[in-house]
């Protein structure tokens, strides 16, 4: 599955030869990357991220994510997905990650942009929410600027590497709020 962003963007659902551009950018950009991602300081070889993305390609119907490469004139830029989503309550949160070199371009903006309309329009999402670091102000940015609606922080909220907990904010968009 393909969705389009704009003329340049577009999000394509993850498959197993996405493996090596996810590593390599991983591998290239540890520090950048793993200062806000845990699982970089995990992701050692190829074999983890072939591990990873074969977990998100067969994943039992009941614990199946979407997950996209996000791509830019056909060149891999990042990821960007749906993770612990409740299929029941019809809710779900969005995580990404950009490549540093792509960073400030909106790209991330336009992909979340997206991935909301299909959340809502496409799987019935009612409720989608993103959590950032307290610190991290490029990311949290993002939900601000979609009209996502703060609603408070979860205190030590994510394990970051060097055993440091950081806080996160949380932002919420119903489809109410379209």
């Amino acid at each position: 599955m393909i969705i389009k962003v704009d003329t340049e963007i577009e999000l394509k659902q993850l498959e197993p030869s996405d493996s090596v551009d996810i590593f390599n950018t991983i591998n290239n950009q540890r520090d950048y990357l793993g200062k806000w991602l845990p699982f970089v300081a995990f992701t050692i070889d190829i074999s983890d991220t072939e591990r990873f993305v074969d977990s998100v390609i067969n994943g039992t119907e009941d614990r199946f994510e979407y997950v996209f490469t996000i791509r830019k004139n056909n060149e891999f830029v990042g990821l960007i997905g749906f993770k612990d989503t409740d299929k029941q309550n019809k809710k779900t949160e969005i995580g990404y990650w950009l490549s540093e070199k792509y960073q400030k371009q909106g790209i991330v903006t336009k992909s979340v942009d997206k991935l909301c309309v299909f959340a809502f329009n496409n799987q019935g999402i009612n409720r989608i929410q993103i959590k950032c670091a307290v610190e991290n102000i490029s990311s949290k940015n993002i939900p601000k600027k979609l009209g996502f609606k703060f609603e408070g922080i979860e205190r030590q909220g994510e394990l970051l590497t060097g055993d440091f907990y950081t806080d996160l904010e949380i932002y919420s968009k119903l489809r109410s709020d379209k």
